[in-house]
């Protein structure tokens, strides 16, 4: 079978490989589709210190099962199905009190296990023991259900957060991510939802499909007396379409300490900021105007991935219609194209792309 191998910062391979044969305690599925995100394009560069190569890399995953292994039960070939990424150890006190999300014993496919850049994978027994394998419902394909994965990642931030009925609320950042907030935000209810994003050419392409109420493009300026309309300070627009107010809720869907840092001077009074996107580990110190959050009872909060649980909502969200994901994947590519996949993922001229084995 063929795969795609991550062996150093650069160095992604497209190899023939034997087919994996799943243990006792294991499934082996075929991969329909895995999607690409913008940690395969930071695993590419930089490499990432959980994972010891050579390594099949790839972690939004959906397929079907055709081979089960003599422990496991309610599973048969021909189910279709989709797999978590990060996977808890659930036996930890921080598990057993439902806080699934930063079990400190997480392990993660493509990471310490082979993940889905390829024709075939073993699905291990950690990911059976928490629940962690989904059945796909009927109606919905691979490619959507593979976006599962990461909308799961929005639905615990914004549950974190609190979004809600009647809520105003601002998305920094364009990205698949971005856009899924804007939707799910919709989906709960929220009253307004403004997306700010400094490239043009993706805020315009995330704009079209999600239609927020607002897009806010805050490129920078070299000359502010010269700016367009496009070209707008978004604190300052945030708080004009408000009159003055501020949001609900910033989700900062952005690796950007500025857009963190803004977040907290567009909050209205009782805002909450979502520290949606993590920082550079080399630059992860922001200014706080810890006045601002004192007087206005500001509340910051942080989000970390997903659990089996919201991965299961994630796809019953997407099958009944409420957040549809279908129109964002912009990009379809063999498995032979991952390293095209992840230069489109670098350039921004996608949205999402998935890979098809």
């Amino acid at each position: 079978m063929k795969v795609a191998r991550f062996y150093a910062p650069g160095d992604i391979r497209i190899e023939e490989a034997p087919e994996p044969t799943p243990g006792p305690d294991e499934l082996k599925i075929k991969v329909h589709n895995c999607s690409t995100c913008g940690t395969d394009l930071k695993i590419f560069r930089f490499g990432h210190h959980h994972i010891d190569p050579p390594r099949v890399i790839g972690h939004e995953i959906a397929g079907e099962v055709v081979e089960v292994g003599s422990n496991v039960d309610g599973w048969t070939t021909g189910d279709r199905v989709q797999v978590i990424a990060a996977i808890p150890c659930g036996e930890c006190p921080d598990c057993k009190r439902g806080w699934m999300t930063i079990c400190p014993n997480q392990v993660s496919m493509g990471y310490h296990f082979d993940g889905g850049f390829a024709e075939y994978m073993i699905v291990p027994h950690a990911v059976l023991k928490v629940d962690g394998l989904n059945r796909i419902p009927d109606g919905l394909s691979y490619a959507e259900a593979s976006v599962a994965e990461p909308f799961a990642c929005v639905l615990n931030g914004q549950e974190l957060a609190g979004v809600g009925s009647g809520d105003t609320v601002v998305v920094v950042g364009a990205g698949p991510i971005g856009c899924l907030h804007v939707r799910l935000a919709r989906a709960r209810g929220a009253e307004s939802v403004y997306l700010v994003e400094l490239s043009k050419q993706r805020l315009e392409m995330a704009a079209a499909l999600v239609k927020p109420d607002a897009a806010i493009c805050a490129a920078p300026m070299l000359d502010p007396a010269s700016r367009s309309s496009a070209d707008l300070d978004p604190v300052e627009e945030v708080l004009r379409l408000t009159d003055g107010r501020g949001v609900d809720v910033v989700i900062t869907a952005a690796a950007a300490g500025k857009a963190q840092e803004d977040g907290l001077k567009m909050a209205a009074r009782r805002g909450r900021i979502s520290f949606f996107g993590g920082l550079p580990k080399d630059n992860p110190i922001i200014a706080c105007d810890s006045n601002l959050v004192h007087y206005r009872e500001l509340t910051i909060v942080g989000a970390n991935g997903s659990s089996p649980a919201h991965n299961k909502k994630a796809l019953e969200l997407i099958a009944t219609g409420a957040v549809p994901v279908e129109d964002l994947i912009t990009h379809r590519m063999p498995l032979d194209g991952v390293l095209d996949a992840i230069n489109t993922v670098a350039s921004g001229e996608a949205i999402k792309v998935t890979i098809e084995p």
